[in-house]
């Protein structure tokens, strides 16, 4: 079974009288243990077709599995509950809790969804913490880390509560590029080491080139599907 599977999707938007079209019938297939990116311009969709696999909108027709759930028939608390079971988020500007720390960002997840005994938790957090190489960081608050250090914890943040996906809006957008290069190699190794599937959306080419499968997007078309040979 594939991990996603699209069939027919399309969203439209209501502006004033009008509804404009953001994707418009696209299907597609992601197994397990992807490293895909969603790629085009700003405007082409992707970034609309991430939030609806995140669960985080509804598409206007067609049907999206995610892990053989059909989230486009979730009512809003049973989406909720689905982003945290099976989905980990990275966004381009970390969403760190400014007055947390980095131990305190990456353990909030598991506060908010998992009933974790503190012993468990302290577990789990410890060894994210140490898998992004910050635990001589983890009292710091994200004033306190630069871009890189604060898109590990955001990394380790999403992958503590162990989901199937992760999914990645942008994230190397705010990055310089020996940190970006950095961050990708981080993410494929956490991919590697737990089976976490991470799909992208974005118009970086170092993403492009990273990604072992791409789909290319414009105005809201599905123009070619590629993987890296």
């Amino acid at each position: 079974m594939a991990l996603i599977q699209a069939t027919n999707i399309t969203k439209n938007y209501r502006v004033g009288d009008e509804d404009v079209p953001a994707l418009r019938g696209l299907s597609f297939e992601i197994g397990e243990g992807a490293f895909a990116a969603f790629v085009g311009p700003s405007g082409s969709g992707k970034s609309t077709l991430l939030n609806l696999i995140g669960c985080l909108d509804h598409p206007t027709s067609g049907t999206l599995l995610v892990n053989g759930t059909d989230i486009s028939t979730l009512s809003r608390s049973s989406a909720a509950t689905f982003r945290g079971e099976h989905l980990g988020f990275v966004f381009q500007d970390f969403n760190l809790v400014p007055v947390l720390s980095a131990y305190e960002n990456i353990e909030y997840p598991l506060l908010m969804v998992r009933g974790w005994s503190p012993e468990k938790r302290r577990e789990r957090v410890m060894k994210m913490i140490a898998a992004v190489d910050m635990t001589e960081q983890a009292h710091k608050r994200p004033d306190q880390m630069s871009g890189g250090q604060k898109q590990r914890v955001a990394v380790a943040r999403a992958l503590v509560g162990e989901p199937r996906l992760v999914l990645a809006d942008e994230p190397t957008a705010n990055l310089d590029h020996d940190t970006a290069y950095r961050i990708l190699n981080l993410m494929k190794t956490m991919r590697d080491d737990y089976g976490t599937s991470f799909i992208f959306s974005t118009h970086d080419p170092k993403i492009m080139h990273e990604a072992e499968l791409t789909f290319t997007l414009e105005d809201g078309r599905l123009q070619s599907e590629g993987v890296a040979a």
